[in-house]
């Protein structure tokens, strides 16, 4: 069997800090390289796909020779872009948006497998227009999961986050719905059906939207780093990791399963003073205030998920609960607690300054960055 290393699927040894965060990696790719040939068979959709993880992931499955990738969006100016910069006549646009149920089935037809990236995801702008994030993270994702089991697509694996676990805040709350319509519809399909799953994961880094563009911004206009409170944690997730997650799900689920991606986590303190070391500057760290929905840590699973799911090594499973409406079940069975504790952002591994150093210089996007900030 082929080394995943060699292959291209695996970090080499200069990444030993991820190989010793995600320890069960080796074993978990030798596996999904004995399955990839059937990618070169497929019509793929990515919902959402002109962003960074459909830009990502639509790089890997060219790169597997996918027979086609359709990149169904609602933005003409970023589709235009994405075309000029893949130059690719595999990559197939569709411009849609997942609210219009009729542009998703324009899109659906003859396809094999969807990942279901497209969301609203910012906190600040979910908290202000909520209704926004209900009709394109929850009807839009059931307009997505409908459309592909009417056009007996194999499989979905829809995009969840570390925010759906406890919700604060609209973005997070219209997320744990939507898996629970993604849930909902896999009740209704059986094994032979298209086959329903979620991930969740967390910060995916130097993502749109996230914290360390900003850092960048800031350390390159020489300003001081703004810091929402200094003890807040988070997980930390290149997004390589998180297009191997999905790939991962698509391979190994059951109807209604959850993925959970494993992750280490920092504070935001170590990240932002991590990135000053980096670029050798000396700029202030500023408080500035947890942000409205803000939380102080993430949770990737509850104690009530963690007894139902099954550890992978690097990858949890958490089972679809099967109970049906026989309400007498609720009153006169019950369940062992078992676990105690949730997976926190609090109680994962943590990195420390110099972890978080090393973890950050393997992404490309600040290798980039950092070699034209010495080229200055």
């Amino acid at each position: 069997m082929p080394d995943p290393v060699s292959q291209g699927i695996l970090p080499g040894g200069d990444d030993i800090l991820l190989r010793r965060a995600f320890p069960a990696l080796p074993a978990l790719f030798a596996i999904l390289i004995a399955v990839l040939p059937s990618i070169p068979d497929s019509t793929i959709l990515i919902s959402g796909g002109t962003g960074s993880f459909g830009k990502t992931m639509a790089t890997h499955l060219l790169e597997q020779g996918c027979r086609e990738i359709r990149i169904f969006s609602r933005d003409e100016w970023k589709q235009d872009a994405m075309r000029a910069d893949f130059q690719d006549e595999r990559l197939k646009f569709y411009l849609g948006d997942v609210r219009s149920r009729p542009s998703v089935d324009d899109a659906m037809a003859g396809v094999d497998m969807v990942f279901h990236a497209a969301a609203l995801k910012q906190v600040p702008s979910c908290e202000f227009f909520p209704m926004q994030a209900v009709l394109t993270n929850i009807i839009g994702s059931a307009n997505v999961v409908d459309s592909a089991a009417l056009h007996d697509v194999k499989s979905v694996v829809c995009l969840s986050t570390d925010k759906a676990v406890f919700p604060v805040n609209a973005m997070g709350m219209s997320k744990a719905l939507m898996e629970k319509v993604a849930q909902a519809k896999s009740r209704a399909l059986g094994k032979q059906d298209t086959i329903i799953s979620s991930v969740r994961y967390g910060n995916v880094m130097y993502s749109r939207g996230s914290v360390i563009p900003l850092f960048m911004r800031q350390i390159k206009g020489g300003e001081p780093l703004t810091v929402t409170d200094p003890r807040m944690t988070r997980f930390l997730l290149p997004l390589r990791e998180a297009v191997r997650l999905v790939e991962f799900a698509w391979k190994n689920a059951r109807q209604g399963d959850l993925f959970v991606r494993k992750a280490p986590a920092c504070t935001v303190q170590d990240l932002a003073e991590a990135m000053c070391q980096i670029f050798e500057v000396d700029l202030p760290i500023e408080v500035i205030g947890v942000r409205h929905g803000e939380k102080m840590y993430e949770a990737l699973a509850s104690a009530e998920e963690l007894r139902r799911s099954e550890d992978m090594g690097g990858f949890l499973r958490v089972s679809m609960d099967g109970r049906d409406l026989n309400y007498n079940k609720y009153v006169s069975e019950g369940d062992d607690p078992g676990v105690a504790e949730d997976y926190t952002s609090d109680n994962t591994e943590r990195l420390d300054l110099e972890e978080t150093k090393e973890m950050l210089l393997t992404l490309p996007e600040i290798q980039h960055e950092l070699a034209a900030w010495r080229a200055r």
